[in-house]
């Protein structure tokens, strides 16, 4: 029998305020858009007032007024229709509920581009690398422990991305049609964590295991508790952003995630076992990542599109001491992940080893620090891996019988010229 009243009412305590009174608030693939390409260079300035001493020095109320809103804020009848020039990355006080007008079209670009995108790892054979795994001779001992050390850090480091998404990028953005990408972009990271967990119950692996190697192998550890730093460092409740050292910590913690942790800390795991794909050894798990990969360049792009957006909104960010901070930070995330590559290769596997990463991890911070508007800092660092240009490239045709194109569109997308 249907109970219309509230099910749960009997456990709520009494006296106790709402939670949401409590709280502060083209497809892009190509992982080298430098950052004259960004989109966030042709927009309009838009710069934040100074806030004063005085200001900061007042005890905040619960909703804070410096801040940005959230749109959990009460709806006002008979306010003023919202402008375009009303709308900003940050400590915007418009109204974030109403998706349009867009102030920053590519955004809402790659929020279309991203549902166009669509895929599902049922849909990816993975007959192959069943019988292969099964083959005591099928694969060296050597290859089968980067398999489990791949998926055992990209099984949580997706969950890790979503969880700073879901509790603590999402209220500190406040302008809609980004938001609109970050919920696209948090279905993506809960789809790679369902196909990893796909891949470990298709190939039988001890699930436990895998899942909790950041929390027993070192090397995954290292860069897992180093990302939940920033994670916390915007979840905590009584952040707000709203004065110079708020907005710095912000913009410090999404270059955190979408340039290192995202664009950084994923490149040996997708180097080492797209180089398997090639070789025709665990080819479902590599077109898993195939995908994976498509999404994550996606992601990256459009975080940096962000960075890059509220450096021009708020000029006075971007100082020569943070920019040291931010490199320091690079330089600290690229030991780890050579690090990384040397627990998942010691004795090099697939005419890979782990010096060849030391020079590509160079390459790509390179990269990073480009297109956030950053020196390079390894000089003469070189792309030993030319060939992951090719795998970016999704324009490839495959049998169709043996896997599916990864440029598949959804059907409402698909052009039939």
């Amino acid at each position: 029998m249907l109970n219309w009243d509230d099910p749960i009412a009997q456990f709520k305590p009494t006296g106790q305020p709402n939670p949401a009174e409590t709280i502060a608030d083209e497809p892009v693939l190509n992982i080298d858009q430098g950052p004259e390409d960004s989109p966030a260079r042709n927009e309009e300035q838009v710069i934040s007032a100074p806030v004063t001493d005085e200001q900061t020095s007042t005890i905040k109320p619960e909703h804070i007024q410096e801040q940005g809103v959230t749109g959990l804020e009460e709806v006002e009848f008979g306010a003023g229709r919202l402008a375009v020039d009303d709308k900003a990355m940050i400590n915007c006080r418009s109204d974030v509920n109403q998706l349009v007008p867009f102030k920053y079209k590519w955004a809402w670009q790659k929020y279309l581009d991203g549902c166009a995108n669509h895929w599902m790892p049922q849909e990816i054979n993975m007959t192959a690398d069943i019988a292969l795994w099964k083959d005591p001779n099928g694969l060296t001992e050597d290859e089968r422990t980067l398999v489990k050390r791949n998926l055992g850090f990209f099984s949580t480091a997706d969950s890790l991305v979503a969880n700073n998404l879901v509790l603590a990028v999402y209220r500190h953005i406040t302008n809609p049609e980004c938001r609109q990408y970050l919920l696209r972009q948090a279905f993506e990271e809960a789809l790679h964590t369902h196909a990893y967990q796909y891949c470990i119950e298709s190939l039988g692996l001890d699930e436990a295991e895998v899942f909790n190697m950041y929390r027993e192998v070192e090397s995954i550890h290292a860069k897992a508790a180093w990302a939940t730093q920033f994670t916390d460092s915007l979840g905590d409740r009584n952040f707000s952003t709203g004065t110079h050292e708020d907005d710095q910590r912000l913009l410090r913690d999404l270059i955190a995630f979408y340039v290192v942790f995202e664009g950084i800390f994923f490149y040996v795991g997708f180097v080492q076992i797209l180089s398997m794909g090639r070789r025709n050894k665990m080819t479902g798990v590599a077109e898993q990542f195939q995908y994976i990969l498509r999404d994550e360049s996606m992601h990256m792009n459009f975080g940096i599109d962000v960075i890059n957006q509220i450096k021009v909104e708020n000029p006075g960010l971007w100082t020569e001491e943070f920019q040291q901070q931010i490199i320091q930070l690079i330089r600290e995330a690229v030991e780890l992940e050579i690090a990384y590559a040397h627990d998942t290769m010691p004795r090099g596997v697939l005419g890979l080893n782990a010096n060849m990463f030391e020079d590509y991890l160079g390459f790509i911070a390179n990269r990073r620090c480009a297109q956030i508007g950053l020196p390079e800092q390894y000089q003469d660092a070189t792309n030993p891996f030319p060939w992951m240009s090719e795998v970016m490239d999704l324009q490839k045709e495959k049998n169709f019988f043996e896997t599916r194109v990864t440029e598949y569109q959804t059907g409402g997308a698909l052009s039939w010229d």
